[in-house]
């Protein structure tokens, strides 16, 4: 009877899908045991991905799911979450303090990607996760205003520097070694150099994702951070315009010829929303993202709508997560953070992280 039961659960699970990943439970990898005791049984699943805000949710549809089935008598579920470490660029190895590198692009600018990226971070953290912030736009960072950052780097040892902390990510920009209006102008191995010396000499400490606001198009600094940076995953922003869309598709495949798998597209002012009535209107098209997303067959993450209140948080240095934490907009941003983590938990695990070494000696 045990062992009839064991079956029919997995097979109870086998047919709910996880509308993070696409998959089911079972394909996904989250079951991580299965007990039974008469009409009793007990489920402990393991998500790849951060969820904390939306655990208790998971469990309780499972187990409706599961006491729905007249074999069933009572089902307790525990649900937890873990990140691991995803593979990067063959020849490279993690950064360290670092298990992932995921790196947010557009192709183009004015599309919202610099903010989009620091809610992202800041719904990550929401859900959990350990979570740090790189602005790589040399030329024009933006993050340090965004996130209300203020002052020089502090070093211990005068080589490396500690990133700064703000609203709960770490987070580190060019900016906060300039003064607010000093142009950059420095030509392309100068400032993919200062990438490579922000990224590698800053003490990042023990994070789950590092997100790295990516500058437009696809130049000396993207090309480098394909090429000599681990990435685990990349996420291109648009907006549903035809004009945005041409950039996008060209930022998508920039990263498949370096062979960084593109996690999914978001797709940012999808709707205008009147700060007066609420009304809600597609003035940039509609259905862009979802047609590229189909197009070169990975996710739409997600839309986001042109809201008065995205902007001025971002301008007042508390993006939308963290000032409007249980907002709908803030909801938006979580859904999103976890679809993209949940693509990336699919994917196959870093070996050249590996397990400590145990040595047993005689003392």
């Amino acid at each position: 009877m045990s062992a009839a039961l064991t079956a029919r659960v997995n097979e109870i699970l086998a047919g709910i899908e996880d509308p993070h990943t696409g998959k089911n439970l079972v394909e996904s990898g989250e079951v991580r045991g299965v007990g039974v005791a008469g009409k009793d049984v007990s489920v402990d699943l393991q998500l790849p991905y951060p969820a904390e805000g939306v655990l208790a949710e998971v469990a309780e549809r499972i187990k409706q799911a599961l006491e729905a089935d007249a074999q069933i008598a009572h089902a307790a579920v525990g649900v937890a979450w873990r990140v691991h470490a995803h593979e990067v660029q063959q020849g490279l190895t993690p950064l360290p303090g670092v298990k992932n590198v995921i790196a947010v692009a557009s192709g183009k600018g004015g599309v919202g990607k610099s903010t989009v990226a620091a809610n992202l971070a800041l719904a990550l953290r929401a859900e959990g996760a350990s979570v740090g912030l790189l602005d790589a736009d040399i030329y024009g960072p933006s993050q340090v205003l965004m996130l209300g950052l203020k002052g020089k780097p502090d070093t211990r040892d005068g080589k490396r520097i500690e990133p700064k902390i703000a609203h709960g990510i770490q987070a580190m920009s060019i900016g906060l070694m300039v003064e607010e209006d000093t142009a950059m102008i420095w030509r392309g191995p100068m400032a993919t150099q200062a990438l490579t010396q922000m990224l590698g000499q800053t003490n990042w400490s023990d994070l789950d994702y590092l997100i790295i606001d990516l500058p437009p198009g696809t130049g000396d600094i993207q090309l480098t951070l394909c090429q000599k940076i681990p990435v685990s995953g990349a996420i291109i922003v648009t907006t549903p315009q035809d004009i945005s869309l041409l950039d996008a598709r060209k930022a998508f495949k920039m990263f498949e010829k370096v062979n960084v798998p593109t996690l999914g597209i978001i797709e940012n002012m999808a709707t205008h929303v009147c700060s007066n009535c609420g009304h809600e209107e597609a003035i940039f098209g509609d259905g862009g993202g979802a047609r590229m997303a189909a197009q070169y067959e990975v996710p739409l993450l997600g839309s986001l709508p042109l809201d008065i209140r995205i902007r001025e948080q971002a301008d007042g240095g508390t993006p939308t997560v963290a000032a409007m934490p249980d907002s709908d907009l803030a909801a938006r941003y979580r859904q999103i953070a976890r679809n993209a983590a949940a693509r990336l938990g699919l994917r196959a695990r870093n070996k050249a992280i590996a397990m400590p070494r145990i040595v047993v000696q005689d003392t």
